[in-house]
């Protein structure tokens, strides 16, 4: 019996906790509990031929893919475009950002019938998996079925190589499987082909491709103005137990209106709890709320407005980086021009982050005492805010044109003869 056997059927074990899970989940996030039948390969949508299929596990990657998504669906206008996703937070920003112009489902569970039935319904001819999601049995399909499958915006950080690397026998006939790879960075593509990926393109990041929304920029630059001289400090992405890591760090007295966006929806009640416990006066955006002189803090408890945040912000402290996560994306706020003040854990945006200090868009410093220092310092420092919010757009622009480079290896990938190939063996 092979590995990838032995991976079906400890899949096959883990459904009733699957199921379980999203019945947990659910209470929070009740898009959890919709669509259930999604995740076994079977679909309410009607069945297509030669779907351009394009896979976002969740928030992050659905919009990062929203350049490649309308690149594609100009190069291959005849062919329906289908976006899958993982999480409830995903399928509402798939519908936010692409509405109808694209079938927006599911991916079924890594099983091999749910597999076999979402690949005979929508068929496929080209997919597209956004940044590390690797599934052995759905490779293994695609390739049996002559389906080229390009790892799109590929990054891989050291602890993820470690990790694949413990787990080679599954792992690298999965990346054999993939047609195609476009790396962020020449880190990213040593490690990818290090693991046994192949044909792998440096081609930056579709992230810096992400055009804020003018409309969203326009009206968080309004929502500045109106506060008059008043400051205000974005805590953006936070994370679990990061939004009390940074408040007990204001200081005494502090003036400026606390704007926070935690990063994941099911936490925004949780948030405007601890705001409250902490005896802060909050105003919250999803109640149409307006901040006024009496309120301390304003909740961001919106979905697809972080240009607006970013724009309404004197200075920003990207969440996900004062706990061991890797951080959040930073070049949302370089490109609305906010500066940006980063904690130590960046190892997901290692390459952004590294270009965004040698451009002097961000800092990075040690922990929340040192982020809310050098946050207070910037609120004080209206010119050096200036100076940083020019080089994070000049460093967005700088680096644009990774769909370019995307779209090259996309063409030459539907262009190829479809060919049934072998299922690769695992080694040994």
């Amino acid at each position: 019996m092979n590995v990838r056997s032995l991976y079906t059927i400890a899949l096959r074990l883990a459904v009733p906790f699957a199921i379980l899970r999203l019945w947990w989940r659910g209470r929070r996030e009740p898009g959890y509990r919709r669509h259930v039948a999604e995740r076994f390969g079977r679909y309410a949508l009607p069945a297509t031929r030669q779907a351009i299929w394009v896979h976002a596990v969740s928030v992050g990657e659905a919009r990062a893919a929203a350049p490649l998504v309308q690149a594609l669906a100009r190069e291959f206008p005849g062919r329906p475009i289908l976006v899958t996703c993982m999480t409830s937070a995903g399928r509402e920003t798939l519908a936010q950002v692409y509405g109808e112009s694209a079938l927006t489902t599911y991916l079924p569970y890594d099983l091999p019938g749910a597999v076999r039935r979402f690949l005979d319904h929508f068929q496929p001819s080209l997919g597209v998996l956004m940044e590390t999601e690797l599934w052995p049995n759905l490779l293994a399909a695609c390739r049996i079925r002559g389906i080229p499958v390009l790892l799109a915006n590929a990054r891989m950080s050291e602890k993820s190589a470690r990790g694949y690397a413990r787990w080679q026998r599954l792992t690298r006939p999965a990346f054999h499987c993939l047609a195609a790879v476009c790396a962020q960075s020449e880190a990213d593509a040593d490690r990818l082909i290090a693991l046994g990926a192949s044909d792998v393109t440096v081609t930056g990041s579709l992230k810096f491709d992400v055009e804020p929304e003018p409309a969203l920029l326009a009206a968080g630059k309004a929502f500045r103005e109106s506060l008059g001289v008043r400051a205000v400090l974005l805590l953006a992405s936070t994370r679990e137990a990061e939004e009390s890591l940074l408040l007990e760090q204001l200081p005494q007295g502090f003036g400026a209106l606390v704007m926070i966006v935690p990063r994941h929806p099911a936490r925004f009640d949780e948030v405007a709890r601890l705001l409250q416990v902490r005896g802060m006066r909050v105003a919250r955006r999803s109640l149409g709320e307006t901040p006024v002189a009496s309120h301390d803090a304003y909740l961001g408890d919106t979905l697809g407005e972080m240009p607006f945040y970013y724009a309404a912000c004197d200075v920003a402290v990207i969440g996900g980086s004062f706990m061991p996560l890797g951080g959040q994306n930073l070049i949302e706020a370089c490109a609305a021009g906010a500066p940006v003040v980063l904690g130590p854990s960046v190892f997901n945006f290692a390459e952004a982050t590294q270009r965004a200090l040698e451009a002097g868009a961000a800092v990075q410093v040690a922990d929340a005492v040192e982020a809310m220092r050098a946050a207070c310092a910037l609120l004080a420092d209206a010119e050096r805010c200036a100076r940083m919010g020019e080089a994070g757009r000049r460093l967005v622009s700088a680096h644009r044109g990774a769909t370019q480079r995307h779209m090259a290896v996309a063409r030459r990938l539907v262009a190829r003869d479809s060919r049934v190939l072998p299922t690769p063996r695992a080694p040994g």
